[in-house]
């Protein structure tokens, strides 16, 4: 048993190492000459000198990645509360409450699923136009605030049938109302989906770069991954030190969020989808 143990470890270390490399290669090229990166195949480099991480933090012009960082966070934290709360609240009329056609809107709303982004962009982009709401943050925060996220949606219906209507049943005896039940009993109990649910969008709005260049036209609005970008396209010669060590700070929001939340995450996803 134990060598049966010891294998399936050699294994997990070797898949991890495999799974991890493009990561560790992007580390230790934060580090590396341009004549390093291209023309040799070493993973370790020369010398280890940090000047990289301070001559990318500087950005172009005069916007360092401090901005990039600061527009970033004002994007997504709000984006990731509006989602959380709007679809935990439909997910909760979904789950808990019977109404006429309701298995209809619920088909229709899952049926948006199969709809590509692509495809949608357009008439987003002309209501905000019309609105105007383009270069600014709204364009995500509206989305957001009305549930247009049917993943999410159904990802919580399904742990909610899997919170047994029992407990809802003695909080009315007790005199509780619908509200009360939502935010007192049931989004206590849903802590791991809304976690899953926030995680996931966090790291699908810090990487978003479709919608950004969509929507986001002034360079002072700029999230980090529209700056990477232009990092690439002021110089004539890029410098990939700087482009590598400034794209390792960006993904460790991420990293440092998903460790945190890993508990959550893993036992949100895992009991999603039983039911009571």
């Amino acid at each position: 048993m134990k060598k049966h143990n010891a294998i399936a470890y050699i294994l997990l270390v070797l898949v991890g190492l495999v799974i991890t490399f493009p990561f560790i290669w992007m580390f230790f090229a934060c580090f590396k000459t341009n004549a390093e990166i291209l023309g040799s195949t070493k993973l370790l480099p020369s010398s280890f000198d940090l000047s990289a991480f301070s001559r990318g933090w500087n950005g172009v012009g005069n916007i360092t990645f401090a901005t990039y960082f600061k527009n970033t966070f004002v994007m997504v934290i709000p984006t990731v509360l509006l989602t959380v709360f709007s679809c935990s609240f439909v997910a909760y009329g979904f789950a808990r409450f019977r109404f006429p056609f309701k298995k209809f809107f619920f088909a229709l709303m899952i049926s948006t699923l199969m709809l590509p982004n692509s495809v949608i962009i357009i008439p987003r982009y002309l209501i905000f136009n019309k609105a105007r709401l383009l270069n600014t943050y709204w364009p995500f925060y509206l989305p957001a605030a009305f549930a247009c996220f049917p993943f999410f949606i159904f990802m919580i219906v399904q742990f909610l049938r899997g919170v047994p209507k029992e407990l809802d049943e003695a909080a009315y005896i007790d005199g509780c109302s619908s509200l009360k039940v939502y935010f007192q009993i049931l989004l206590p109990l849903i802590k791991p989906a809304l976690f899953s649910a926030g995680l996931f969008q966090f790291m699908w709005t810090w990487n978003d770069f479709f919608n950004t260049l969509i929507y986001i036209s002034s360079v002072k609005k700029f999230p980090v991954s529209l700056g990477l970008r232009a990092s690439l396209d002021t110089a004539a010669q890029v410098q990939w030190d700087k482009v590598m060590a400034m794209s390792m700070i960006s993904i460790l929001p991420l990293i440092i969020l998903f460790f945190f939340a890993q508990k959550y995450f893993v036992e949100g996803i895992s009991t999603t989808g039983l039911k009571g």
